[in-house]
This record gives C-alpha cells, structure tokens and sequence, in this order.
C-alpha cells in the first residue's frame, strides 16, 4: 500500500532537498524559467523572505525523504495586490503521481486562506504542463487566460498558462470583515 504524503513546514534544513528538486526542474522542465539553478544561498534566502511575510512554505515527505515542497508568495509587490497570493508547487521527478501535488496544494490553499488571503493566482509554465493544470483544476482553480511565446526555454517558445482561484470570501466582502 502506497504512503501518504506528510506535509509539513518547511526548515532551514530542508534547503538542499528543495534545491535539488528546484534545480532538476530548472535544468530539465519548463515548470519555471529560470535557465540557471540557484545556489543554496539563494534559495535559503528566497525561503527566508516567504517565511518572514508570514506566507506558507511548506514541504511534502514520502517514507521520510523530500518529495516536493509548495508556497504562496506575494503576487505582485504593490500593496493593492496584498490580499492576493501566487502558489508555486515543485514535486520530485521519482515522486510524480504519488499525491504530492494534492497534498502539498491541499495544505497550501486552507494555509492562505487563515491568514486573510483572498486569491491565488497559479502561473502555470506552458501550455504542455498538463499535470500542474490539472492539479490546479481539481482544486477549484479557473484558467483565466493564457500568455503566447513569453518564455524562450529548451530551444523552444513557451507560453504561460493564468489560474486563479478564490480564498475564502473572495471578492465578495471588504477585506477585515
């Protein structure tokens, strides 16, 4: 029988795993793009910066190793924007279709929504990531729009798939109420 995911918050000490998996999809994928890895440096100080606004970074295990790791980051810096959130989800090549994505989104979402956030917005790299729209359907998330040739990745033009989803009220109430 196969394990559940456990998710979990992200530590300072899972930084190599969640640069390992980060780099593999720099190097190979069109998940994000980025075309050179970043350095554990890097990527331990864009962790710090999710984690000091306050923001969900999380982390999914399989049998006690790291399979993939999710979290909200602010959407845009302009404060009109501050009630809005963009999810970004990574899952380890050998950990694919084993319900890392769903746990890691599932956490994720109700992790926004506690703290105030009233949307999500996926920025889902190509049109070919079939898996990460689906994923993101099945939480409930709408496409809102698709950006033709804005990447230039792997030889090839790449274009970029809007989601969006409402947390909590959504639009419907003033934020604070």
């Amino acid at each position: 029988m196969p394990t559940e995911p456990a998710v979990r918050n992200s530590r300072p000490g899972d930084i190599a795993a969640i640069c390992e998996i980060y780099a593999a999809e720099v190097l190979q994928g069109t998940a994000s793009f980025e075309l050179t890895p970043p350095d554990l440096a890097e990527m331990a100080a864009r962790r710090q910066a999710i984690v000091a606004a306050g923001l969900p970074y999380l982390v999914a295990e399989l049998d006690g190793k790291i399979a993939g790791y999710a979290y909200a980051g602010p959407y845009r810096p302009r404060p009109a924007y501050l009630h809005t959130v963009e999810n970004s989800v990574y899952t380890a090549s050998w950990a694919r279709r084993q319900g890392v994505g769903q746990a890691l989104l599932g956490r994720l979402i109700p992790a926004c929504e506690a703290i105030g956030k009233r949307q999500m917005v996926a920025v889902i790299g190509d049109t070919d990531n079939v898996g990460s729209i689906a994923l993101h359907a099945a939480f409930g998330f709408t496409h809102v729009g698709t950006l033709q040739d804005v990447g230039f990745k792997h030889g090839r033009w790449l274009h970029v798939v809007l989601m969006q989803r409402q947390l909590g009220d959504g639009g419907d109430t003033l934020p604070g109420e």
